[in-house]
């Protein structure tokens, strides 16, 4: 009887630890997902741009600085011809 009670009290006290462990990782888990609300709320109200966004407008800006560089040429080319033409007499 002597060997069961002290077995029984740490077979208790291994199931009382383990209960506290899996409190505790609930109450991590709930702590995680009330702070990444805060911080999506945070953020929301920052009104910042999501990168998916960003990226998109970005692209248009390329495509736009390319076009006005071939613009600018095209102009100049024109420009340059009218020159010659108007020298030319024509």
């Amino acid at each position: 009887m002597t060997e069961r009670g002290p077995n029984r009290m740490l077979d208790e006290f291994a199931r009382v630890m383990t209960d506290a462990a899996g409190a505790a990782q609930g109450v991590r888990r709930e702590m995680e997902t009330v702070f990444r609300a805060q911080g999506e709320r945070l953020i929301n109200g920052l009104d910042l741009v999501q990168r998916e966004e960003f990226e998109a407008v970005r692209e248009m800006a390329t495509r736009a600085r390319v076009e006005n560089e071939a613009l600018k040429k095209r102009i100049s080319d024109l420009e340059a011809r009218l020159g010659t033409a108007g020298s030319n007499g024509l």
